[in-house]
């Protein structure tokens, strides 16, 4: 009986500490500002897949030319993809379609891009893709940046 209530109390501790990380590696990413929730689907397929399967749930943060893209269900402290501001090309923006709108936040919406070749996809509200369309396009002179 002992042994039972023992492991049980260290599986509820355990639990209690796992969320207390998740909840300060959040806050620890979202520190320096400039953070907005955004799924992200890296090799999307062509147009016309809205299978919704490949989606990530995210933070993006801004740091200089780059955004950091940290997955919400990791203990990474460090970002999963590093967008560079030069290297994205805006392929065009959709709302999302079938399967999608399940796997998607409610207000969502898909921007296509591609970034130094690989074909990806955005998902985030229509607040921060104002934000980061005017991100990318307030890059310093001379440098090329491609938005559709």
């Amino acid at each position: 009986m002992v042994l039972a209530l023992t492991v049980c109390g260290i599986v509820v501790a355990l639990v209690v500490v796992g969320l207390f990380v998740f909840g300060l590696r959040r806050r620890l990413i979202q520190r320096s500002g400039g953070t907005f929730d955004c799924s992200l689907r890296w090799d999307a397929p062509e147009k016309g897949d809205v299978g919704g399967k490949g989606w990530a749930y995210g933070v993006a943060r801004y740091n200089g030319d780059r955004v950091e893209w940290f997955r919400v269900f990791s203990y990474a402290p460090r970002p999963r993809r590093v967008l560079e501001r030069s290297a994205i090309e805006v392929a065009g923006r959709r709302v999302p379609e079938g399967e999608e709108e399940l796997a998607l936040l409610s207000d969502a919406v898909i921007l296509a891009c591609l970034h130094r070749g690989t074909r990806l996809e955005l998902a985030m509200s229509e607040d921060a893709l104002t934000g980061f369309l005017a991100w990318l396009e307030a890059a310093p002179p001379g440098q090329r940046v491609n938005v559709a």
